[in-house]
């Protein structure tokens, strides 16, 4: 959980979190990011991870496979 800034959206945040732990290999390559995982750690509802999520699918940062979940991309 973090301490949200009330200023901006909570799923902005998220996608922060998200980048920086991409950024410094806490999340690998291929690594599953789980939707429900991130509901419980920062306590929303599934649209505000799907959101920041879809940010992070844009920038390709993530890969998602229907029926399968997102994960890292491989980075080059």
């Amino acid at each position: 959980m973090i301490d949200f800034d009330p200023t901006r959206p909570k799923w902005e945040q998220i996608a922060d979190v998200l980048r920086a732990r991409i950024a410094d290999g806490t999340y690998p390559p291929r690594t599953l990011v789980s939707e429900v995982q991130l509901e419980a750690e920062f306590e929303v509802a599934r649209g505000t991870v799907r959101k920041a999520t879809a940010a992070l699918r844009e920038e390709g940062l993530l890969v998602t496979t229907p029926g399968m979940g997102s994960f890292v991309a491989d980075q080059t």
